[in-house]
């Protein structure tokens, strides 16, 4: 369907308001929305209900609703249960605008990656040289960062070029979990906990009873105890019992932020069905992260 510029300019107002708002929207809206004359979107709205692209509705908190077929229209996808993916100009959000698509161009390129990102809702504010940030996405967490370098106001479609992209897989921390881990058991010595770590390379281990995981321990904490040439301590005097946990099914994005905002921690318990049964070390996260 062929629609003029100021066609394209109201439907996607009008598409941008109605999502905003979650309700009809008054012409006086999206007049003001593109810079027009209130009487030019009325007399604009009678072609546009004759093509079936909006219908009016009537009653004091009534006006303007898109219809399907305006979506198909404009090339946008309509959903009952979208999810925002937020978009970031010069490092802040653009309130009520969310990213409908993503499109990458001149891949082939050996030095440059453009690409271009269609809006809902309103990308007038955006200008040539502006730092920009899409995402994340809901299913792969993806971002993508760019610099602005044009803009399609008829189709609300931005052009840039790509700085970098970063995602992580979407399986379940339950995927890259170790469960054949190494554990001491609370009773243990200080010194035989010193021998357990060194022996198997590693920074820190659970802290086990009857099977059950209790705290955790570290070098550092070791350390801490033979600097005072207390070599009989046990393990249950100077273990962590706060467990910093995550469940099986979380994402890893959940659990790169678990380790991001608790940097001294070597690794995460993973629960399954609440019972601790395996862990997480950063050293996991790095691995899978290695491969991309």
């Amino acid at each position: 369907m062929e629609l003029t510029p100021i066609q394209k300019d109201i439907l996607i107002a009008l598409i941008n308001l109605q999502r905003e708002k979650d309700r009809a929207v008054k012409g006086e809206e999206i007049a003001e929305i593109i810079n027009r004359n209130p009487g030019t979107i009325r007399n604009q709205m009678q072609s546009l209900k004759v093509l079936e692209l909006v219908e009016g509705v009537p009653g004091p908190k009534g006006g303007y609703k898109a219809t399907g077929k305006a979506y198909e229209a404009l090339n946008i996808t309509a959903m009952d249960n979208e999810a925002t993916v937020p978009i970031y100009r010069n490092g802040e959000i653009v309130e009520g605008a969310t990213v409908a698509e993503i499109s990458f161009t001149t891949v082939r390129h050996p030095d440059l990656c453009h690409g271009m990102i269609k809006v809902l809702g309103n990308i007038r504010s955006f200008e040539q040289g502006d730092l920009v940030q899409m995402g994340p996405t809901p299913v792969n967490r993806l971002v993508v960062r760019g610099e602005i370098v044009g803009r399609d106001d008829t189709g609300n479609v931005l052009v840039f070029s790509i700085n970098e992209m970063i995602s992580l897989p979407k399986k379940p921390v339950r995927h890259y979990s170790t469960k054949n881990f190494v554990t001491v058991n609370l009773n243990n010595s200080i010194k035989e906990t010193a021998t357990i770590l060194s022996q198997n390379n590693i920074y820190g281990a659970p802290v086990e009873d009857n099977g059950n995981i209790v705290g955790t321990i570290t070098l550092k904490d070791v350390g801490r105890v033979l600097s005072k040439g207390d070599m009989n301590a046990r393990v249950k005097e100077v273990m962590k019992t706060d467990l910093i946990t995550i469940d099986s099914e979380a994402s890893l994005i959940d659990a790169v932020k678990i380790l991001d905002a608790n940097p001294i921690i070597a690794f995460i318990i993973v629960t399954y069905d609440g019972v601790a049964k395996s862990i997480l070390s950063k050293t996991d996260v790095l691995h899978e992260l290695a491969v991309y």
